[in-house]
This record gives C-alpha cells, structure tokens and sequence, in this order.
C-alpha cells in the first residue's frame, strides 16, 4: 500500500512543460485518429519497415552489434537459419515479440502472468538464458551502461532485491491498471511512471530493457496511440541514448528517499514520444501522399494536379478509374485536405487546394 501512495505522489505538482508535452501529443492523437486511413499495403509496408527498426535499435542499446540490414537478412531467411550468436538469438526474440503485440494488441491483458509470458518469448531463442525465461531474478542484478561496443562503462543505479521483487512487481503492475481503468492520472504518466519503476526493480536476471521498450508499445497501444506500429520508438531512445541512461539515473537515484521525483525521466519520455507522434503525423502530410494512396487513388490525384477543377464522372472518364473507386479516392483526398469541393449536386466538382 505505502509503494502505492509512492507512485501516486510521483504524479503530484508536475511542471507546467510537463503538461505542455502531454497537449501537444494528444493534438497529434487526435489528428492522426481523424487523419487518412492508410490503406492496407502502405500500414503493412510501414509495420514490416519499424519491426526491423526497433529490434536492431532495441538489441543495439543493450549491446548487441547487428544493423538494420543484418536483421532484415537474419528475418528473412527465419526457417532455415540455426541461431547460434547470442545477438541473432537475441534479435529473433525481440522481432516475434513485438510483431505478435503489434498484431494482437487488442487480446494482450497487462498483467504479471503476460509480462512473465513475454519475458520467456523474448529470450526463447537465447540458450544461455533457459533456466530463467519467465521467472522473476534469484540473485541480485545491477543497471549498467553499455557502450557502443557492447562493453559496461559503470554501474548506474541498484535495483530491488531478488527477495522483494515478486512483491514490488505485484504491487506495480496491479497499480498500472487499476489507475488506467480509473483515468485517476494522463495515461502517459501512468506509463512513464510504469517504466522508470519497472527499470529500477529489474525483475528479470536479464533482458530488462528490452522487455521494458515492448511493454511500452503494448501500453500505449492499449491506450489509443495507434501509431506505434508504424513509426519506431526504440530508434528514437537509441539515438538519445547517452540522454536516456542521464533521465534513469536522475529519477531513480531519488528513489526510496523522502523527495522521489521522475520529472527528468517523465521530461525524457514525453520528448521522445512527442517526436515520435509528430513523425507518424509527418507520414500524412503532402511529402509523403504517394504512400498513403493505392495506385489508382493516385491516378485520381494526378489527374487533379493538372487540371483546374473536374467532376467525378470527368475524372473516371479521363483516368479509366471506376467512378466508386474515383468517389473513395475523393473522400481520401477531402479528407487529407488537398482537394476542395465546388458548387453542389450533380454539377459538384473538385479542384486542387
């Protein structure tokens, strides 16, 4: 109960650049949410391109040496290759784990028995891991900083006890959802306050961090930031990594002190899900239309570039585009606000904004 009054108090009398992050994210939500549906092939184009990102970047922060391209060559031969290396053992973990929250978001609870779950599929793949997949740590453990050549450059903060864990992680994970369900704080600080705790106990003997970045796109799924798939979070923490390990250390050296504060780990947190949301609106704006259009929606678009203005029924004459196909690709394009209506009726005709 007192670790609950804790997280709660964490929330309390936050600053003003706090809350500002928070707005201008949930104008983003907002604006992707009433944005263009992107059709089938773009989102699954999107979703393949992040999946490669974020388990190169993932792996990458926690030492292993893999690029981009090296994942993507590792995924596409999946069947056949025999993982021997610790790090594709690592990366074949992290890409099924998080393809299969991307795609069953919606069935996933968050609770102990899924975190545990995930935690054994995530090192599945990883031999020296197999006794301890899916149990909470035995003995201590310790966060270090990793360098880029997968080295520890010093101890960054202690984390709980082996003998405490299971009840620290009962006690937060039963406070994530219940003040979730209750909207009792901003989502988003329920999920920041979630990680740095989470990240400070350490509960598993390793993969901490990497469970730590597919929980995360799990939660804000769950809560309605339905870009996560197609924009990576994990490349953006990489890219700010010396900045993510300073906002760890910052908030949880505090921690079991009587003046806890995470306001640098929340700062951080918001930043770079700020940048993420702002680039997931980026792939709704005008540079980018070729991708959110099928091609014969494109055809329809072209066709408007060039001329001053034209009636359904002229623009499926002149494209050879079926005029309920013409119509869609109007709605799409109405919506992206890059066309505008004309006149009324049967006389109605579109033009180029």
């Amino acid at each position: 109960m007192a670790n609950n009054i804790k997280l709660d108090q964490r929330l309390e009398h936050l600053p003003a650049e706090i809350w500002s992050k928070i707005t201008r994210i949930e104008e983003l939500k907002g604006q992707w949410i009433a944005g263009a549906q992107l059709s089938p092939q773009v989102l699954g184009r999107l979703k393949r391109s992040v999946l490669i990102t974020s388990t190169g970047a993932s792996t990458r922060i926690e030492g292993a040496k893999l690029s981009d391209e090296d994942v993507e060559k590792l995924m596409r031969g999946i069947d056949i290759q025999k993982f021997t290396d610790r790090d594709k053992q690592e990366v074949k973990g992290y890409y099924e784990l998080l393809e299969n929250v991307f795609n069953s978001w919606k069935s996933l609870k968050f609770n102990e028995s899924t975190i545990k779950h995930f935690h054994k599929e995530l090192l599945k793949h990883v031999e020296k891991d197999e006794l301890h997949r899916g149990e909470y740590k035995k003995i201590e453990n310790k966060v270090e900083m990793i360098n880029a050549a997968g080295e520890s450059i010093g101890v960054l903060f202690d984390t709980t006890p082996a003998y405490l864990t299971p009840k620290e992680m009962q006690e937060l994970v039963e406070w994530t959802g219940r003040t979730l369900a209750e909207k009792k704080h901003h989502p988003l600080l329920i999920v920041g306050n979630f990680l740095v705790e989470f990240l400070q106990v350490h509960p598993f003997q390793d993969g901490n961090g990497r469970l730590s970045r597919v929980l995360t796109n799990l939660l804000l799924l769950k809560e309605g930031y339905l870009y996560m798939p197609y924009v990576s979070h994990e490349k953006l923490v990489e890219d700010n990594k010396p900045e993510y390990y300073l906002a760890l250390r910052q908030s949880q050296k505090t921690f079991k002190t009587d003046h806890e504060t995470i306001i640098s780990w929340l700062d951080f947190f918001l930043t770079i899900f700020l940048k993420q949301s702002e680039m997931a609106i980026d792939l709704l704006s005008k540079e980018n239309i070729e991708r959110l259009l099928t091609q014969k929606q494109l055809a329809v678009w072209n066709y408007l570039q060039k001329v001053d203005s034209a009636t359904p029924r002229e623009i499926s004459e002149q494209t050879k585009v079926a005029y309920p196909t013409v119509r869609q690709a109007i709605d799409k394009l109405m919506r992206l606000k890059k066309i505008e209506r004309i006149g009324q009726g049967r006389s109605t005709s579109y033009r180029k904004l």
